[in-house]
């Protein structure tokens, strides 16, 4: 999946995606159940390409208790496994102000920590939350002051596809990505 295939014109600034974000109606936690394969949404946000960079996949919903909010892709690319957000991403408000590690590819290191950085246990919860005025889906980090929030762009039937919000204290401005559901891939 790309950017282009599931957002042909996305919006490219800051101003614009809250635009889209805005327009788009809420999600019920619901919806969000399942598998969904992501990719940044690049507005100039000082974290654009860290996802990107790190080779990540997506997320995955199980329950509004079980969330895996960090998927990547095994060695072989056979199946998906879950990384600990607070391991990796702890100091992500550091690596807003360390720009060149978004633009090193760290899939081989992050794959090569995978022993290191693996959790079995969910690391978020799912939740109805108001963000812009509009109560919608959020993915709530349980270790990290992160929350993404969610709005539907396509509920077409294998076409599902959100717009994510990530909303992290000390930022001035949401972080954006794009999810569409993929269930192709199991966690292991």
């Amino acid at each position: 999946m790309t950017l282009a295939d599931v957002l042909p014109g996305a919006p490219t600034t800051t101003a614009d995606a809250l635009a889209l974000f805005d327009a788009s109606p809420a999600v019920d936690p619901e919806f969000m159940i399942g598998t969904w394969h992501g990719d940044e949404l690049p507005t100039g946000h000082p974290l654009d390409g860290m996802l990107e960079a790190s080779g990540w996949w997506g997320k995955q919903f199980v329950d509004g208790e079980t969330v895996h909010p960090l998927l990547f892709p095994t060695r072989d690319g056979a199946a998906l496994w879950a990384l600990n957000p607070m391991l990796a991403f702890g100091g992500l408000g550091v690596a807003t102000k360390l720009p060149a590690l978004k633009n090193r590819n760290l899939r081989g290191l992050v794959t090569a920590l995978d022993p290191v950085l693996r959790t079995r246990s969910a690391k978020a919860r799912l939740r109805t939350t108001r963000y812009r005025g509009v109560d919608t889906a959020t993915m709530i980090y349980d270790q990290l002051p992160i929350n993404d929030v969610f709005r539907l762009l396509d509920d077409t039937p294998g076409a599902e596809t959100v717009l994510g919000a990530m909303d992290l204290r000390g930022l001035r401005h949401p972080y954006f990505f794009v999810l569409r559901r993929d269930d192709s891939l199991r966690l292991r």
